[in-house]
């Protein structure tokens, strides 16, 4: 009986020993999760070079809208100031224009009365 006591014990450590979890020992679930992720920063590394070069081009596009934007201000400017000159040009043109017609409504007005004496 000895024996067989003493065979079950050495079979109990030996289970024991084979079982002792090593600890640089890597389980399924570990692995599963590093290769989860190294997925994601594969993807992750793929994703930001376009999202980069899209961030660029929005501020480019942005830069360009904003200097149109400017040219257009500039333009609509320069449209008022020559609009307001046309219109002072135009009053000073009427002016003139009733100036003369005054005068001449003056003169026919003068020879009417000669006419009428």
């Amino acid at each position: 009986m000895k024996t067989t006591t003493m065979f079950s014990a050495l079979l109990v450590l030996a289970m024991a020993a084979g079982c002792a979890p090593d600890e640089n020992a890597v389980g399924p679930a570990q692995k599963a999760g590093k290769a989860i992720d190294d997925a994601g920063d594969r993807v992750a590394a793929g994703l930001r070079a376009p999202l980069e070069k899209a961030d660029e081009a929005a501020k480019q596009l942005a830069e360009r809208a904003e200097e149109e934007r400017r040219q257009i201000a500039e333009r609509t400017d320069e449209a008022r100031e020559k609009i307001r000159d046309a219109t002072q040009e135009a009053g000073r043109g009427l002016e003139k224009a009733t100036g003369k017609v005054g005068e001449k409504v003056e003169r026919a007005g003068e020879k009417m009365q000669e006419a009428a004496r």
